[in-house]
């Protein structure tokens, strides 16, 4: 699918829009003498000095014509004007860690003269490479109203980003020598635009953890009142049925006491609960590679419970970052701090939900941003009141935690979380503490143990197994 690149910018995701040179994007502009141009202003520059100490008049004019030539070149690519514009769009717009996507650029001249000898080259934030400095093909003078293939060059090339993130791509760099090659110019053109780069989804197997089992489903009752449809729906009565139930035509034709049967229309739920904490036992420790696997992980996770037909919450244990960005009381714009009146997923605030075939691309669309936080204090809830996350969340439904490094609150929480949670499989990483990995098997939590160099399918197929073990 490609991705229009006007329409992208309005939602800053992996997108490009037109961009008229004039405005400076974040790179900025350079001059330099190239090689020969370096070349001819240190002979001159060294000739300048015998010359000057020996009182040599010829080899002072050559001194300052080797001088002045490069210096008037440095001014040429200055000041000669170049007007172009550029188009950039992504194949795919989002891409998932670890696969490449495709950047076509075009470029178009609006000048009336010809533009011959340019350069051309991308720019990228760390973490993405981009392909060095190239020639552009000559572009021919523009025509008013109109472009066509002889003033329009289209460029193309490869990015294999390798973590997920948003990444900024752009503004776009062309350069130009002078006619000599002696010095070089350098300009941006536009603005960067993101680059949406998701986690990797593992696809799981359906028989680790069961999610058939219809634990912690949310049902509703529906009376059906279609006469016709009184055989369809009727039972016999049994002990405890109200009277008001009976269903008298059908009881006249069977002879005996029959009920109305009500349908059960099952909506199942699930919870994923993801450590992004920066408060456990390595809050100076970078844990990165851990982390991006939890991530992962989750990710995985979710999506395997999305595609069973589940609705899913996942709560976030930092200050929730999955969720739009509160508005300051009578202000309509956004605040600057995302983490301003965020708490977390267990302690007040409401977790993210995502339905149905359209949540899974929301949803790791939405992965691909979380970062690390620092943990939100709050007296009244790390001072032990533990009932607060079952008056937040309010269900039994089958939940998953991944957890990375995770402090006494976080493990108190998880431990009254525990009775609303059916299963409750928490992965644990190795760089949990021993001490939070034995409370939350005591509360009953079953801890998958998870690594590194272990993949996804093995954690959750280990996780099945441990939950098949306790059936």
């Amino acid at each position: 699918m490609q991705v229009d690149v006007t329409q992208m910018s309005k939602t800053q995701r992996g997108l490009t829009r037109t961009d008229l040179t004039g405005r400076r994007g974040r790179a900025r502009r350079l001059v330099r003498p190239t090689v020969r141009g370096a070349v001819f202003l240190g002979v001159g520059a060294v000739l300048f000095a015998v010359a000057w100490a020996y009182d040599e008049r010829d080899l002072l004019f050559v001194a300052g014509v080797l001088l002045l030539v490069p210096t008037v070149a440095l001014g040429f690519v200055l000041v000669h004007p170049v007007r172009v514009s550029v188009t950039r769009t992504f194949r795919p717009g989002t891409v998932t860690a670890g696969s490449s996507a495709t950047v076509t650029i075009q470029i178009r001249n609006l000048a009336p003269t010809p533009l011959l000898g340019l350069r051309w080259r991308d720019t990228a934030v760390r973490g993405v490479t981009v392909p060095p400095s190239q020639p552009l093909r000559s572009l021919a003078p523009a025509r008013a109203g109109r472009s066509s293939a002889a003033d329009t060059a289209v460029v193309s090339y490869q990015l294999h980003p390798s973590r997920r993130g948003v990444y900024p791509i752009g503004p776009l760099m062309l350069g130009r020598s002078d006619p000599f090659g002696l010095a070089y110019s350098e300009w941006p053109i536009g603005a960067p635009h993101d680059l949406t780069v998701t986690p990797r989804v593992t696809s799981l197997p359906g028989n680790g953890v069961s999610i058939t089992r219809g634990e912690g489903s949310r049902h509703e009752r529906v009376r059906h009142l279609n006469n016709d449809s009184d055989e369809l729906i009727a039972r016999e009565y049994r002990p405890g049925d109200p009277m008001r139930r009976v269903n008298w035509p059908a009881t006249a034709r069977h002879g005996e006491i029959m009920v109305r049967q009500e349908e059960q229309r099952s909506h199942p739920e699930a919870r994923v609960i993801l450590d992004t904490t920066r408060g456990g036992r390595g809050a100076d420790r970078g844990h990165d590679a851990e982390f991006e696997l939890a991530i992962e992980l989750a990710a995985s996770v979710a999506v395997h419970l999305l595609e069973g037909g589940f609705r899913l919450d996942v709560v976030e244990l930092g200050p929730c970052q999955l969720l739009p960005v509160r508005p300051v009381a009578g202000d309509s714009r956004v605040p600057h701090d995302p983490d301003n009146g965020r708490r977390g997923g267990l302690r007040g605030d409401d977790p993210a939900s995502f339905t149905g075939p359209e949540g899974v691309p929301a949803l790791v669309d939405a992965l691909a941003i979380v970062v690390r936080r620092d943990r939100v204090a709050h007296a009244a809830i790390d001072d032990g009141l533990g009932h607060r996350p079952a008056a937040t969340l309010g269900r039994q439904v089958p939940s998953f935690a991944v957890l990375v490094d995770i402090g006494p609150a976080d493990t108190r929480d998880l431990v009254a979380l525990r009775g609303l949670c059916q299963p409750a499989v928490a992965f644990v990483f190795d760089t949990m503490s021993a001490d939070s990995i034995e409370r939350l098997s005591e509360a009953g939590w079953q801890c998958a143990p998870v690594d590194t160099s272990a993949p996804v399918a093995a954690a959750w197929a280990q996780a099945g197994q441990d939950t098949a073990a306790t059936r």
